[in-house]
């Protein structure tokens, strides 16, 4: 499911029109990314939590030449899943 095939799902099941419900993603989308921007957590109980992730500096090698490269850290939003929809998913 594409962004506009979620927007279209969404005014179905909420009786909004599309643009309202293309909007009210958006909005979702922007809060979510402000938080994890800030540092904070987004959990949406049953369904899931975002979170940022941090990865620490390490080597590795180029893939052309063998070299050994510096890898540098890195903070990576994440998702884990929520029991409902672990349970949605698997029943």
């Amino acid at each position: 499911m594409n962004k506009s095939e979620l927007i279209t799902a969404i005014a179905e099941h909420s009786n909004l029109s599309k643009a309202d419900a293309g909007r009210g993603l958006d909005g979702i989308i922007k809060s979510i990314e402000a938080a994890l921007k800030a540092g904070d957590s987004v959990a949406l109980v049953g369904f899931g939590s975002f979170e940022v992730k941090e990865r620490a500096e390490r080597k590795g090698r180029n893939p052309q030449s063998g070299a050994e490269i510096t890898i540098a850290a890195a903070k990576l939003p994440g998702f884990k899943a929520g029991k409902s929809l672990k349970d949605a998913v698997n029943g």
